[in-house]
């Protein structure tokens, strides 16, 4: 465990955001504020156990949704969730994506040519990288170092203007514009 790690820092540093992290998945204010003190405890009380302080965030974010998803099935004991916590109407990591999409359709848009065709084929079309290869006449390897360095580039771009947020497994679960003007985010 990092020495900085400490509860009151995790609280200070992560609060505000796993209050809107919540207020996203459609609790009311009373309900959040339960639901950060009980996030907390949980961190508190695991905190000793955190091996990889560099992976502190998404440790953090793991407890919350875990704590929320808890809550749900109290709300509604006896009935089968999903693993995913949802809104009323959706799933609200899908919501984060779909919003995150048009700030990412004008981050590609800005990307080289030659980049930005190579992430649409392999990334947006799911054409394998033997066949993007082919495509644009190069080896194998040759596309996929231009495949990396187009993620790579679309990355920094994206973390301009979003802070990005990711489970343990690597994907998205929220995000936040760091631009009050949204010009890039939509």
């Amino acid at each position: 465990m990092h020495l900085e790690h400490t509860s009151e820092s995790i609280w200070n540093a992560y609060a505000p955001e796993l209050r809107r992290f919540l207020r996203r998945r459609g609790f009311d204010e009373a309900t959040i504020d339960d639901l950060l003190q009980e996030v907390f405890l949980k961190i508190h009380v695991g905190l000793p156990t955190l091996n990889d302080g560099r992976k502190v965030r998404s440790w953090v974010y793991r407890i919350a949704h875990n704590v929320a998803l808890d809550h749900v099935r109290a709300m509604r004991p006896g009935a089968a969730l999903p693993e995913a916590l949802p809104l009323p109407e959706s799933d609200p990591v899908q919501q984060t994506r779909a919003s995150l999409s048009v700030c990412l359709v004008r981050h590609l848009e800005r990307l080289p040519e030659p980049y930005r065709e190579a992430i649409i084929l392999a990334d947006l079309q799911n054409t394998p990288q033997l066949e993007v290869a082919r495509k644009h006449g190069m080896s194998l390897s040759g596309a996929k170092s231009r495949i990396q360095r187009g993620r790579e580039r679309l990355r920094k771009l994206l973390n301009e203007c979003c802070d990005l947020t990711f489970d343990h497994r690597g994907h998205l679960i929220d995000y936040t514009c760091q631009t009050e003007s949204h010009d890039l985010c939509g």
